[in-house]
């Protein structure tokens, strides 16, 4: 074998090797990626992307960074221990003192809003260990002025002598002032027809207010209160008067739109309440033994 021969023996094997190479550089540089507007040759044999873009979808995802807690903007909310704490009174006393404007019912040993307490802005809530509700309250009612007149009646603050109610020339205070009949439990009220009332509600062992203020905004008064049932008890007894009939019609328009309990009484329910006021106060879920 010459030269020749050998040289051309050891070559061949490496040029078709290079043959291969250049044959594969040829096809792959056919091949160009398939994302929009990129002309580079995909990055291996098969495939549909050039090296730029397999990267880029193959990247991991980048977490969002997690967005800070915002303060929420609602109002705070008081419970009866916290209000109690801001105007200085026993903790012990609130609920009641809701109970009596209306705004609270007292149920399975906890306190539920009313109606009314709900539009006081009153919130529900129920205690997990034992279901117990509880309301809590908007910090509007710190301001709120029954709710405040009613605190101060209980402390003593707003005590009205005779003789200051005596100086006034209101409608009311006329009335109030001609309070003369003495009740058999020490009330002074205008009418033999109030006594008759008062004394009926006395011997049926029903706690009861006279004159007691309505727990609204406006100022007006009530004839009686039984708070048992937070029942109110008018009793219409100057229908010649216009001036009194005209209240009268204010009254009865303020009963219905606050949703008061109200018992109107007349000369015809006077002559025998016996058999009235027990059906009437059961309505209002009153029982007289």
């Amino acid at each position: 074998m010459n030269i020749s021969q050998a040289v051309n023996m050891t070559l061949d094997p490496l040029l078709r090797k290079l043959a291969a190479i250049n044959e594969a550089l040829s096809a792959l540089s056919a091949e160009t990626c398939t994302a929009p507007g990129c002309n580079q040759a995909v990055s291996k044999p098969g495939h549909k992307l050039c090296y730029e873009h397999w990267k880029a979808n193959n990247a991991q995802p980048v977490s969002a960074p997690k967005p800070k807690p915002q303060q929420s903007s609602s109002p705070s909310l008081l419970s009866a221990t916290s209000i109690s704490e801001k105007l200085e009174i026993s903790k012990h006393k609130v609920n009641p003192i809701l109970a009596e404007l209306g705004l609270v019912n007292k149920e399975r040993n906890g306190w539920v809003a009313t109606k009314r307490g709900i539009g006081f802005g009153a919130v529900q809530k129920t205690y997990p260990q034992d279901n117990t509700p509880y309301v809590l309250w908007p910090e509007s009612i710190l301001t709120n002025q029954v709710f405040l007149a009613t605190i101060e009646s209980l402390k003593g603050d707003n005590y009205e002598s005779k003789t200051e109610v005596n100086t006034k020339l209101g409608f009311r205070e006329k009335f109030r002032a001609s309070a003369e009949h003495r009740t058999t439990d020490g009330h002074f009220v205008r009418s033999k027809a109030e006594v008759l009332i008062d004394n009926w509600l006395y011997m049926a062992e029903l706690v009861h207010a006279y004159e007691r203020r309505l727990p609204i905004e406006e100022e007006a008064y009530c004839d009686f209160y039984i708070p048992g049932g937070k029942v109110y008890i008018e009793y219409w007894g100057y229908e010649n008067n216009q001036e009194y009939v005209a209240r009268k019609k204010v009254k009865q328009e303020l009963y219905q739109k606050y949703e008061l309990n109200l018992i109107e009484l007349t000369d015809e329910h006077i002559k025998n309440l016996d058999d009235y006021l027990p059906r009437m106060l059961l309505k209002f879920g009153v029982i007289v033994n």
